[in-house]
């Protein structure tokens, strides 16, 4: 299956308004954003966890990151409420579920192969800090490597936002909304800008929490076989 599989293309997709489509597992449901693959595929996802659903015990070996957008999400290595962000590295091992339901948003196949950096952090228990030259910006740090840059961004309402993106980037509204390139994105709105891109960006009215993943575009590439 390929869906928005061209990184040469801007992409926006306004999650919300998608249609949950049914996993293998009872209980679990998705809204696929990008996807290279079949089951095992380099994929973006939004994913639903019914109360008292779980995965089966199973291995990233490519990876996977998640931050957690509602609910409480849980595994053997703990309960992680909304807002966590977690980062599984390669050979990492889990049986996800979620006692009271959740919904995450999910990368797969997107990492270093040789990358074991684990991470788990609450957003909800980090301050932003203001962003030096950036006014109405506010960022906080939350994973960097030789390959991309994870943080999160707090925008002042209709705080003009500027980005250059030599090697792309990605955006997800967390809280609040933006508007870019003739599309407003709110909660749950994902962009996806190619290599050479710009981000020119206004918040909304109440400001916006951000999501972004920048400098990756590179080296999306389909998971091993």
């Amino acid at each position: 299956m390929e869906l928005n599989a061209d990184f040469s293309e801007r992409v926006v997709v306004h999650s919300e308004q998608l249609d949950w489509v049914k996993s293998p597992m009872p209980g679990v449901d998705r809204r696929m954003l990008d996807r290279i693959g079949g089951e095992v595929a380099r994929a973006t996802t939004i994913v639903r966890y019914a109360a008292g659903s779980a995965f089966s015990e199973h291995t990233h070996t490519g990876g996977e990151e998640f931050i957690v957008l509602d609910g409480v999400f849980s595994d053997e290595h703990g309960d992680f409420p909304k807002g966590s962000y977690i980062r599984n590295p390669p050979t990492s091992a889990h049986t996800p579920g979620s006692a009271p339901g959740c919904v995450i948003f999910v990368k797969l196949w997107q990492f270093d192969p040789n990358d074991r950096t684990q991470v788990k952090i609450d957003m909800t228990k980090m301050e932003a800090v203001p962003a030096r030259g950036r006014a109405g910006v506010s960022v906080m740090p939350l994973f960097q490597d030789t390959r991309e840059t994870v943080r999160m961004e707090l925008w002042d309402a209709n705080a003009d936002v500027t980005l250059d993106l030599p090697e792309g980037g990605e955006f997800l509204v967390l809280d609040g909304g933006f508007s870019e390139g003739g599309d407003t994105l709110d909660s749950g709105g994902w962009l996806r800008l190619p290599e050479g891109s710009v981000l020119r960006a206004k918040a909304g009215q109440k400001g916006a929490r951000v999501w972004m993943k920048l400098r990756h575009i590179p080296h999306a590439k389909p998971p091993a076989s």
